[in-house]
């Protein structure tokens, strides 16, 4: 079965920021959360890169691990996904998360700061809803993979920078994409220099 997975690649991301634009426009994302933002290293400097960071739907979430309630779960898919119903508030998600996927609309203490929000991968909802419902819309945000669709950020992508997708198929495009660049010891090193025999 396919595991569903985002990758940015950073060396064609131009941080125009149309992935994040996409996701609140499709998902109606409530004011003050970002479900994805574009990160941007080195910024002015030699080397600068930026990435769109959003909840990366790890295998091994470590968000779900600290759950109390365990509200939030794998889909067979591979998606990482959250019952609004049963989250607490309690902020554990928050900190586990490496990439600072999940948000919360207040700044307060535990309990007060309201149900967590996170990317869904425009798979809906975690809860009780019809899948594709006004409800779960209301709640989560757009249903697009029951339509077949891929999540909007990545389909908005200009550069096409941010892939979305099977794990394995995208894995494999980004490979091929490196392998095109020239990176390693064949880009500007011997290879080049004296055309030898050196695979890549």
């Amino acid at each position: 079965m396919a595991r569903m997975k985002f990758l940015c690649d950073a060396d064609r991301c131009i941080e125009c920021n149309a992935c994040v634009t996409a996701c609140k426009n499709e998902n109606e994302v409530p004011w003050g959360i970002n479900r994805r933002r574009v990160v941007t290293i080195n910024d002015g400097k030699p080397g600068e890169r930026s990435v769109s960071m959003a909840c990366m739907h790890c295998t091994d979430a470590p968000c779900a691990a600290v759950c109390p309630v365990t509200c939030i779960f794998s889909t067979d898919d591979g998606v990482v996904l959250h019952d609004k119903d049963l989250c607490i508030g309690c902020g554990y998600c928050f900190y586990a998360c490496p990439f600072g996927a999940p948000q919360y609309p207040k700044l307060s203490n535990f309990g007060s700061r309201g149900k967590m929000d996170k990317c869904t991968y425009c798979a809906g909802g975690g809860g009780s809803e019809v899948p594709g419902s006004i409800e779960e819309y209301e709640k989560y945000g757009a249903n697009r993979m029951l339509a077949g669709k891929l999540p909007l950020c990545a389909e908005m992508c200009s550069t096409k920078s941010l892939l979305a997708g099977d794990g394995e198929m995208i894995a494999q495009i980004y490979k091929d994409r490196v392998k095109a660049r020239g990176y390693g010891s064949g880009s500007w090193g011997w290879l080049t220099a004296y055309h030898d025999g050196i695979t890549t």
